[in-house]
């Protein structure tokens, strides 16, 4: 599909999306002939002709971008890359770079099958708060209470038995990492499953705790993670090539990844789904999402306002490993903190909002901007991926406030802007903290 053809599918496509959500059958009528309309107007510029309006309101041409990204690329040893931008809520730029297969030099391609890893975090909690607004689920009731037994009487969960404070566990704290969980017990030193600190105290990025709201989820919903997404996110967004689990007709397009070595690691064929991590998406389906989230089509103003609040304040010195007791101030100025399923900061262009995708041999990374509503998405096959990052988030879009140290990503070697983060506090500061 060319660039012009999917950005007016996009617009296309986010009308329909509205058209759902109107009340009146005149009204949606009417939303849908525009979206016909506009989805066969080809207005959008090719890739080659787009000019990208970065925060600062400074520009960029294609051709920079490409020289940038291919750049990039080959100093850090990336087979593929994707490339979307948002401009003004609309995807203005979107291309592949590299391989998807270095052994046949198949070239990647805006269609092919990436595991998103931890991108799935974000989708899944969208897909949650919509439960929550329709009464299925509360935020703030402990999670055991949803459950038919105790949740130390399922085999994953024996190992809470002797610690009562699992009673305390909210989908809250799940969403905003703050159970107390690790981020995985096979990464601890006897493989246990424990409590670290008292729920809700501190943040803690936990994959352990999102798999737990996946099996509240599920439980209470009657559907499997898969079903769900499918028919909360991924069919209403039109995201074709995105599901929980590998499906077959994803062999005719898909990536390999690669390690920080360059050897193969072959496609991740996922058989469960698992909100954690399992998504097999694109860079076409997940700037989808991702701008939708942006735009509020998949969620009502209320839900969407509590998604992007400050939960919990971020402290820690760095996001990983997650139960280091090292804090620091370095995140002060941004007001580093975690909504529900995304991290949040604060910059003179207002809010930001992000999340990262790591897992071997895939490496990406999301952070959109609502006020201006521009934003970035970038998605490798490689874990040398994040050796991109702050670079291309710099030259492409100027943001210089990521906070790299506490990320662990690698930081430009020649800021674009001598402004960094030493702006001070945002006027207005970010929503109370809970």
């Amino acid at each position: 599909m060319s660039e012009r053809n999917f950005t007016a599918l996009s617009v296309a496509r986010a009308a329909a999306v509205r058209a759902r959500r109107c009340d009146s059958a005149a009204t949606r009528a009417l939303v849908m002939l525009l979206a016909i309309i506009v989805g066969a107007f080809p207005f959008a510029a090719r890739a080659s002709e787009v000019t990208v309006i970065r925060l600062d309101g400074t520009r960029i041409a294609a051709s920079q971008i490409d020289a940038t990204v291919i750049r990039l690329m080959q100093e850090a040893r990336i087979p593929g890359a994707g490339i979307a931008i948002f401009n003004d809520g609309a995807i203005v730029y979107s291309k592949t770079y590299g391989e998807r297969d270095r052994a046949t030099h198949e070239p990647l391609t805006p269609d092919s099958i990436m595991t998103a890893a931890s991108l799935t975090k974000a989708a899944f909690t969208v897909m949650v708060l919509q439960l929550v607004a329709e009464g299925v689920l509360d935020l703030d009731r402990p999670v055991f209470e949803y459950l038919p037994k105790p949740l130390p009487e399922y085999a994953l969960y024996r190992d809470l038995a002797p610690d009562r404070r699992f009673e305390q566990i909210t989908l809250r704290m799940l969403l905003n990492h703050t159970s107390g969980l690790p981020n995985w017990r096979r990464f601890t030193d006897d493989h246990k499953l424990r409590i670290y600190f008292l729920p809700g105290s501190r943040f803690a990025y936990s994959g352990e705790g999102i798999a737990l709201a996946q099996m509240v989820v599920e439980t209470v919903a009657g559907k499997s993670v898969e079903e769900l997404m499918r028919e909360r996110i991924f069919q209403p967004l039109g995201m074709t090539r995105t599901s929980m689990v590998w499906e077959p007709r994803f062999e005719g397009d898909y990536a390999n990844a690669y390690d920080e070595e360059g050897k193969s690691l072959g496609p991740q064929r996922r058989r469960t789904g698992d909100a954690a991590g399992s998504m097999q998406t694109t860079l076409h389906d997940y700037a989808r999402f991702a701008k939708a989230v942006m735009d509020g089509e998949l969620l009502h103003d209320k839900s969407t306002a509590e998604m992007f609040s400050p939960q919990i304040r971020i402290v820690s010195a760095h996001e990983f490993p997650t139960l280091a007791a090292e804090t620091t101030t370095a995140n002060d100025s941004i007001h580093l903190s975690y909504g529900l399923g995304w991290g949040l900061y604060w910059t003179p262009y207002g809010e930001a909002f992000f999340k990262e995708g790591h897992d071997e041999g895939w490496r990406h990374y999301v952070v959109c901007f609502p006020q201006p509503r521009s934003g970035i998405l970038i998605m490798t096959n490689s874990s040398n991926g994040e050796d991109l990052y702050g670079s291309l988030l710099e030259v492409l879009i100027r943001d210089t406030y990521t906070p790299y140290e506490w990320e662990g990503f690698k930081k430009p070697p020649k800021p674009a802007s001598k402004t960094g983060r030493d702006w001070g506090q945002v006027a207005g500061g970010p929503r109370s903290t809970r």
